[in-house]
């Protein structure tokens, strides 16, 4: 676009006022409950508020009610396709130069109602979905990818390449996507508009840690470490705490550890706080990983992290955001609980304020993909094997010493899928055939084998993988398994069967993380209680559903699940014997006796036949 073309600040604000006079009307026509009800209320919190602030801050508007508007247009189309009209329009405001930052967020708010509205509003379908994208795609086509610090608002990704969640599940973003800051969003890590009711402010504290380089020379390596912008993510302390030291000083000891280690942990700082020097050198081009490709993650319970290089800029083009003395512009931390000191970069904050993200359903049973901590968690461990015990053990390094560079990742991906995650190996590397020929006549021994999984198992206890009984039991019997099928498949006899699927592995013998409270857990202060008990009157036939279910906890059902389901007719009728004895007896449940009356009920269901 030429000087010429540019639009000037009277004709974006004309088109931002049509933009909310259409966001208006739609919204003042929907219902009052239901689906329309949810997309109204989107409609005033995340694009009709900020609107209204741009025209607010600039000069007074006549009154006039602006006409031509995509809504207006477009009144007696589908939902669908007046939310798409205004969509359209609000990303084609988005690409004009100067247009600011509460404009954009406004578009973002309308791309995610338009691609992915509520549950019960009907959705593009997938056809229409792609090429809807694809359209607001080449609206934004002149706008590098970066992400932007809105004044007291959401970050604006635009055009963001890649987001996944903390376990490495891709998440579906839009051109632009509007991420949650404030901490307060109900839809995090969207925003939901609750920085504007929050008091949720961008400022930065003054008592926040002070912008201050330390240099650690250690015999090989110099450990360059800015306390300023760390995040206390924990990956140095908690890994290589020999090195790094929580809560002590000196905080850097190099002399603790060997250098190929410190140099792993400086590179998997996630806030770029950490670097290194050699012979008087910072060595940032070996911190930055230049070949990582651009990332947003979503973090467990706390910040954005931040890898593969993506700019981070104010409201509007042009300014970066202020960097401190030795930052990473590769890799960083952005602040997603709305308390950092620091802001917008993490600053550690989550911690103390306990921010939590949604938890899972406490009933259902998380797969192995998710106890273990995901792909990064099998990651950690696969390179860690890879790269530290392989090359130094003389029975398995004559076996991997012309293995592909990305073979740590191939490795991940596979158990990642067996662990029931995303099917990672199928659609970046291939089926299960694939897999199998890589171990075609190698003839691997049963020293060789074992050797294998030992190591492993110790790579995943260094890479911090979980260490409860049930996890290892499962985690360990798939390197069995797995390993003697492929021992067998590697001999020059063998006939592997061809065309398997991909296994999926499971929980042993249903011992999962919530089947046994630990002998080590400090007693919880207020006890989980009953559900309200309804106890049958003395002349009241005892039922299960009626009286007996709401007896047992979930702390009772998933303390003797790897038995039975106490939440199961079935089961607790086959075993109800079993379980009045232990109930008599105080055995059951596992934390104190039942009181006298609730033992009675259960009595007299048992010895009426146990009724449904």
């Amino acid at each position: 676009m030429s000087a010429s073309q540019l639009p000037t600040p009277t004709a974006v604000r004309e088109r931002t006022a049509e933009l909310l006079h259409g966001c208006s009307e739609l919204a003042e026509s929907l219902g009052r409950s239901g689906p329309e009800a949810e997309v109204a209320r989107r409609l005033r919190d995340r694009a009709i508020r900020p609107l209204t602030g741009v025209l607010a801050a600039g000069p007074a508007q006549d009154g006039a009610a602006p006409h031509g508007t995509a809504a207006s247009a477009t009144s007696a189309l589908p939902l669908s396709d007046r939310l798409w009209a205004l969509a359209e329009n609000a990303t084609e405001l988005s690409a004009l130069p100067g247009t600011p930052g509460a404009v954009l967020e406004a578009a973002a708010a309308l791309q995610h109602l338009a691609l992915q509205p509520p549950e019960g509003v009907a959705a593009p379908d997938p056809e229409t979905g792609a090429s809807r994208r694809a359209r607001l795609t080449a609206l934004l086509a002149d706008l590098p990818p970066d992400i932007r610090v809105t004044t007291d608002g959401p970050y604006l990704a635009v055009n963001p390449e890649r987001m996944c969640t903390h376990l490495g599940e891709e998440v579906s973003t839009r051109p632009l996507t509007a991420l949650c800051r404030c901490g307060e969003s109900a839809d995090r890590p969207w925003c939901d508009g609750s920085h504007a009711t929050s008091g949720f402010s961008g400022a930065k504290d003054p008592s926040r840690v002070p912008d201050h380089r330390d240099s650690y020379e250690g015999q090989t390596v110099t450990v360059l470490d800015n306390r300023g912008i760390c995040a206390h993510s924990g990956f140095c302390t908690d890994r290589l705490n020999t090195v790094f030291h929580a809560g002590s000083e000196p905080f850097v000891t190099p002399s603790g550890g060997r250098s190929d280690e410190i140099i792993s942990a400086v590179r998997d700082c996630p806030s770029g706080a950490l670097s290194f020097a050699v012979d008087g050198r910072e060595a940032r081009e070996q911190v930055d990983q230049s070949l990582r490709a651009p990332d947003i993650t979503v973090s467990k319970d706390g910040p954005y992290r931040i890898t593969g290089g993506i700019p981070l800029h104010g409201d509007l083009d042009g300014d970066r955001v202020e960097r401190v003395e030795g930052y990473s512009a590769e890799h960083y931390s952005l602040c997603r609980c709305g308390h950092s000191k620091n802001k917008p970069f993490c600053s550690g904050m989550h911690y103390y304020v306990n921010f939590v993200d949604p938890q899972p359903d406490p009933d259902t049973t998380p797969t192995l993909f998710a106890w273990a901590g995901g792909y990064p968690a099998l990651l950690r461990m696969t390179r860690l094997f890879y790269q530290k015990y392989v090359p130094q053990d003389a029975l398995l390094a004559p076996l991997f010493s012309r293995m592909a560079p990305d073979h740590p990742e191939r490795v991940a991906a596979w158990l990642s899928q067996v662990f029931e995650g995303p099917e990672f190996y199928s659609q970046r590397y291939g089926d299960y055939n694939r897999m199998i020929s890589q171990h075609l006549a190698k003839n691997l021994t049963e020293e060789q084998r074992s050797h294998w999984v030992s190591l492993m198992s110790q790579s995943a206890q260094e890479a911090g993988l979980p260490n409860d009984a049930e996890f290892r039991a499962a985690f360990v019997a798939y390197l069995e398994w797995g390993s003697h099928i492929a021992a067998e498949n590697s001999q020059s006899v063998a006939h592997p069967v061809p065309n398997m699927p991909i296994p999926h592995w499971w929980w042993v013998c249903q011992a999962t993380p919530s089947a046994r409270v630990s002998a080590l857990a400090a007693p919880a202060e207020g006890e989980e209680q009953p559900a309200e008990v309804v106890l049958p009157g003395a002349d009241e036939a005892v039922g299960y559903a009626a009286h007996i279910k709401d007896l047992f906890r979930a702390k009772d059902r998933n303390s003797m699940r790897f038995a039975f389901d106490l939440w199961s007719y079935e089961d607790a009728s086959t075993h109800a014997r079993a379980i009045l004895e232990r109930l008599s007896n105080g055995s059951m449940p596992c934390d104190g006796a039942w009181p006298e009356e609730q033992v009675a009920v259960f009595r007299r269901w048992v010895d009426a036949g146990t009724p449904e």
